[in-house]
């Protein structure tokens, strides 16, 4: 791995994707883009369409000219914004130690610049909500949900609050994007130093089928020298989950983005956006 990419609009959550980015970059030894987006509809101001026969022409000149005018101080308004978000970056990711980052600014939307920067990537990094965060605190952010639908690139969702990586939960049901996080796992030593969860959780399927996955999964992960503490738990997936990270102190949590299902680029799995929406840590999907 490379290189990451940091996609940050300046909220609340900010702070913690350049954290958490500057960590996966310390141990995988990759080079950071911070990415910002200037909505460009931030920079629009509304069209006075033909308003001559109704306000008469010198009133719509002298209006047209206010709004050209507005739309200037806009642009420069945002561009001071710009640059004072990744300032912020940029002193957050020294004072982490980080030096091998680079500041983009991009004008447009998220969603649309994406692919631009995704190929060079290798891990994307994101907050789990975005600017109207406190207005919507029980959803998650729209850009991340778009990008998760869209990218084939392992994403790492950040929470609010920040705390070191200590203990890692993989959430195992044998499905292809689950493999990938197993593969993940294996690829970088500095996982041996870390304590490392294997957790199924079953529902409908019996208990040896179950059992058989955990034997699967750590018969890929301990060749590699990974200590593994394997459980099986019955329930729902997202209150098991949740209730094994508490007990555990889990700080990490990894797992596929999407299941068994085949309709791969329509949804996420149901499982993992409510586990996004409910967790407090951060959480690394494989699409």
């Amino acid at each position: 791995m490379k290189n990451i990419l940091l996609c940050t609009d300046g909220s609340a959550f900010a702070e913690n994707v350049y954290k958490y980015g500057a960590w996966f970059a310390r141990q995988l030894h990759a080079h950071i883009n911070v990415l910002f987006v200037t909505d460009i509809r931030s920079q629009q101001v509304a069209s006075i369409g033909n308003l001559s026969g109704s306000i008469g022409l010198n009133a719509s000149e002298k209006l047209l000219h206010e709004l050209v005018d507005l739309e200037h101080k806009k642009a420069k308004l945002n561009n001071q914004r710009a640059r004072l978000i990744l300032q912020n970056a940029s002193e957050i990711l020294k004072a982490e130690e980080i030096t091998d980052f680079k500041l983009t600014n991009k004008t447009g939307f998220l969603v649309d610049c994406f692919h631009e920067f995704e190929n060079d990537a290798d891990l994307i990094v994101l907050g789990k909500r975005g600017e109207a965060a406190d207005f919507a605190s029980a959803h998650l952010g729209a850009n991340l949900e778009r990008i998760l639908r869209i990218t084939r690139k392992p994403c790492l969702v950040t929470p609010i609050e920040y705390k070191p990586v200590e203990k890692v939960l993989v959430a195992y049901d044998g499905s292809l994007t689950g493999k990938k996080t197993l593969k993940f796992l294996v690829n970088y030593s500095w996982f041996q130093k870390l304590e490392i969860h294997l957790l199924k959780v079953t529902k409908n399927e019996t208990y040896s089928r179950a059992e058989n996955r955990i034997n699967e999964a750590k018969h890929i992960l301990e060749p590699a020298g990974l200590n593994i503490i394997s459980t099986i738990r019955k329930g729902e997936a997202e209150e098991v989950i949740n209730q094994y990270i508490s007990e555990q102190n889990i700080s990490l949590l990894l797992m596929g983005a999407h299941g068994h299902s085949r309709i791969r680029d329509l949804v996420i799995g149901s499982t993992t956006v409510q586990l996004l929406r409910s967790s407090n840590i951060p959480v690394l999907l494989f699409c």
